[in-house]
């Protein structure tokens, strides 16, 4: 069983100040109800042109959530982990862990990161850093089109990169004029954010355009949809994401996601205890490269 999905809802987020100062400018792409989003809590579209070397960032915990990090552009780190244009990395703060992105010099970067909600079963599971760099990323060119599939299954090619909550996500692009039908679990939550270009969506040929969200309709069986996808007159590129929602309420807080408020109490007496360890000093079996 199959069915056609929809764009029902799209909106241009609005550019805001950084909280790493001059040269930073983020924006919000997911707006709206958790319950419309999950698993999906927040995603900022961070533009760094820092021109000073004057440190900016520095050391902070997280817990009961995923981050999932894409860089767009530039280059995030230091010499014994760096990021660059076309990596991922998915960060399992899970139990709570303590994490640093300090740039202490001249920088031009864009990334996009991204809350991930964790089951309820695994909130507190052990911390765990993946990273994807772009050369090995699974790719395909069809004609006409190329896409990097970095989380999940897309197009007929999979990540290695393991998931508590099964998610897709993908960097898309189409030449102009050239159309695709993707296939996505009916029943995930998802949405696309346009990097350059646009395109018209399902039978409807809805627009979505360069800096635009547009999120789907979904379904509550558990067979396939089709997301039927055209690019405009100067193509397109954008970055999906869709995954299985978890339909448990969450408590937000700061740095941390939880089950109830008695949980961030206890996440912030552990934090200021020095209970929470370093991202760096999890097991090597933690670790992953693929």
């Amino acid at each position: 069983m199959s069915n056609k999905r929809r764009l029902i809802r799209k909106y241009e987020p609005g550019d805001n100040p950084g909280f790493l100062g001059l040269g930073h400018i983020a924006r919000a792409l997911i707006q709206g109800d958790f319950r419309d989003t999950d698993p999906f809590i927040l995603l900022m579209d961070d533009m760094l042109d820092k021109k000073t070397t004057e440190p900016v960032g520095g050391p902070h915990p997280h817990a009961g959530f995923e981050t999932v990090t894409l860089m767009l552009e530039g280059e995030l780190g230091d010499e014994l982990h760096k990021m660059k244009a076309g990596d991922l990395q998915m960060m399992t703060a899970g139990s709570g862990i303590i994490h640093t992105e300090t740039i202490e010099k001249k920088a031009r970067m864009r990334l996009l990161q991204l809350w991930l909600n964790l089951p309820k079963k695994d909130r507190w599971t052990t911390p765990r850093v993946q990273d994807i760099p772009v050369d090995h990323v699974p790719k395909k060119s069809l004609e006409g089109m190329e896409l990097r599939v970095y989380s999940g299954s897309l197009a007929g090619i999979s990540s290695p990169v393991k998931n508590h909550v099964p998610v897709i996500i993908a960097d898309i692009q189409m030449q102009p004029d050239v159309s695709y039908s993707f296939n996505l679990p009916a029943s995930y939550s998802t949405f696309l954010y346009v990097l350059d270009g646009g395109m018209q969506i399902g039978e409807e040929r809805k627009t979505l355009d360069q800096n635009e969200v547009g999120w789907l309709d979904r379904s509550t069986f558990d067979g396939n949809s089709e997301l039927n996808i055209q690019a405009g007159k100067s193509g397109a590129r954008f970055v999906l994401y869709s995954g299985q929602p978890q339909g448990d309420p969450i408590v937000s807080h700061g740095p941390f996601i939880a089950d109830t408020q008695e949980d961030i109490a206890r996440l912030y007496r552990d934090f200021r205890a020095g209970k929470m360890k370093h991202i760096s000093g999890v097991a090597e079996s933690q670790k992953i490269v693929w």
